[in-house]
């Protein structure tokens, strides 16, 4: 048992002291590594994870990442194709696949950060400058198309004509990665991605197109006033319109009534005159006094009017 544990004890204390003199090292899935001596290389990259023996004082481990890397660029004053001059903002995606050409030509990720930015934003420019400021905005002519269907505006006024596009931002893009994944290489490196965060007008354009914005918009506000306006006048025309339409039917219909009515009456009267003239000339007589004579009402007439035939007939039976 003793010597078992003084096996155990000295296997311990050689590893201990492996590892204190650097003899022992570790890789992890994220790292690959290369080993110099006195600042060369020495042999091929390590890429594999595991634990790794090297010469203690003399090797050095260095590590480089494996996993894609993020490279952000600095907003860049550039002018377009149509001379309008713009802020473009990059970032990029990258990672090392060539560990030992990656420490022999910038050392390290601030290195190649700072070849990364010359790459990038070169290419960036070179590209910019070929297009327009519109190839560089837009990726589509969508919104060309979704004005063509609304054809022209309900005011007869012919809209502003959009510029179309041939290319857009996203071929940009794809053309601004590959001219910088043709220099990377040499580097080590493996260009990923490259896209445009940011697109923004320098501040003396900026004002010029916010004026612009501003006078649409209040182009657009008045125009959209005029049509209701016009909206308005036009549901009141029809509304006054239909509404005499319904009046004259109503009158047409009101004085049929009315002349069938009047017809009817007179038949009535006919038929009634027919049947008892003396009975019916009383009636009319009878009307004809309550309509005419009241409490009030005083009336000055010679013996033998007719109006008073029936008065004076019923005075004579009551003597």
């Amino acid at each position: 048992m003793r010597r078992i544990a003084s096996i155990v004890v000295g296997i311990t204390l050689v590893i201990a002291l492996l590892a204190i003199s650097g003899a022992l090292y570790t890789i992890d899935e994220t790292q690959q590594v290369v080993i110099t001596m006195f600042g060369k290389p020495i042999g091929e990259p390590i890429t594999q994870a595991g634990l790794r023996f090297k010469m203690p004082f003399v090797h050095q481990a260095n590590y480089f990442e494996k996993r894609i890397l993020e490279w952000d660029g600095n907003p860049n004053q550039i002018p377009t194709k149509d001379k309008k001059y713009i802020w473009v903002d990059t970032t990029a995606r990258w990672k090392i696949v060539d560990a030992l050409k990656f420490l022999q030509s910038v050392g390290n990720e601030m290195g190649a950060h700072a070849r990364l930015d010359d790459i990038i934003d070169s290419a960036t420019r070179d590209s910019i400058t070929n297009h327009h400021l519109v190839e560089v905005a837009r990726d589509t002519n969508r919104i060309i198309e979704e004005k063509a269907m609304a054809e022209e505006d309900r005011m007869g006024q012919p809209e502003e004509e959009l510029e179309e596009i041939e290319l857009g931002r996203e071929i940009i893009t794809r053309d601004i990665l590959r001219e910088a994944s043709k220099i990377v290489p040499q580097y080590g490196i493996e260009l990923i991605d490259v896209r445009i965060k940011r697109i923004n007008y320098v501040s003396e354009v900026q004002v010029k197109v916010f004026e612009r914005m501003i006078s649409e918009r209040k182009r657009a506000a008045e125009k959209y006033r005029s049509e209701g306006q016009g909206k308005k006048a036009e549901i009141e025309g029809r509304r006054e319109k239909e509404l005499k339409q319904i009046r004259s039917e109503a009158y047409k219909i009101a004085e049929e009534l009315k002349g069938k009515a009047d017809a009817e009456a007179t038949d009535i009267y006919a038929e009634a005159y027919n049947k008892g003239p003396e009975f019916y000339s009383f009636l009319k007589t009878l009307e004809t006094y309550k309509n005419t004579i009241d409490e009030k009402t005083t009336i000055i007439l010679t013996t033998d009017s007719e109006y008073l035939q029936y008065l004076k007939s019923g005075t004579e039976g009551l003597e």
